[in-house]
């Protein structure tokens, strides 16, 4: 599994090193699903024991991997998505960062976003995910928000955070905890502000309920630029 990761600890608590590091890719996957009225998001809480992020609850997430760029898939990246991402990045990176969002889910929560298929026999992180008989699925991505942590912390991140609808998972939308979350669970989207949420999480949830009714919404960009925080959105 890759290092634990959730973007709000480095943009805001991390201490200073005094060090230019380079961001890290990293994804993270918002999942939703609705009955009714009601709408519940997938989160997870760290357990007490780990020294990064402590009993905070996040968003499935983590760094990027070399099998991320290699590993087949179902259906590509809606063309909105792509066109804000090829502002960024090479296609190529893009692809391996939404499959990154798919794979870190899984390893975090048990849950595949994805289309049935034959299963295949594969090294390394995916091989869990292929044996049973899955295709992650990148159609069901929305990518909705960027954040990149401050220069001069010990940990940075370049992350990118799609969203999807329980609907586009393979299995029944129930979770189970793992090494990485003591609790996962599906929490009504109103009631989550109220948990021990780090700030980006914070924020990114908050653009996740919005997106519901307005999905065309433009895309926020949180980065430090000359030294002050700033929040800027990009047009799709």
């Amino acid at each position: 599994m890759s290092q634990p990761f959730d973007a709000a600890q480095d943009l805001k608590d991390a201490p200073h090193t005094g060090v230019r590091m380079r961001p890290k890719d990293a994804a993270t996957l918002i999942v939703t699903r609705t009955s009714g009225d009601r709408t519940e998001v997938l989160m997870g809480r760290r357990a007490a024991g780990h020294v990064f992020m402590a009993s905070k609850w996040v968003f499935p997430g983590g760094r990027i991997d070399p099998s991320d760029f290699r590993i087949e898939a179902a259906g590509d990246l809606p063309k909105a998505s792509q066109a804000l991402l090829a502002r960024e990045i090479p296609a190529r990176r893009a692809r391996a960062l939404a499959l990154t969002a798919i794979r870190e889910t899984f390893e975090e929560t048990g849950l595949r976003l994805a289309r049935p298929a034959p299963p295949a026999s594969v090294a390394g992180p995916w091989r869990g995910f292929r044996a049973v008989g899955a295709l992650p699925d990148l159609s069901a991505l929305t990518y909705i928000a960027r954040a990149i942590t401050p220069p001069g912390r010990t940990r940075r991140f370049d992350a990118r955070f799609f969203m999807a609808s329980a609907e586009a998972l393979l299995d029944v939308p129930a979770a189970r905890p793992t090494e990485e979350l003591d609790t996962v669970a599906w929490i009504p989207m109103d009631e989550a502000r109220a948990l021990d949420l780090p700030a980006i999480t914070r924020f990114v949830l908050t653009e996740a309920a919005e997106r519901l009714t307005s999905p065309d919404r433009p895309l926020p960009y949180v980065r430090q630029l000359h030294g002050r925080h700033r929040v800027e959105y990009l047009e799709q």
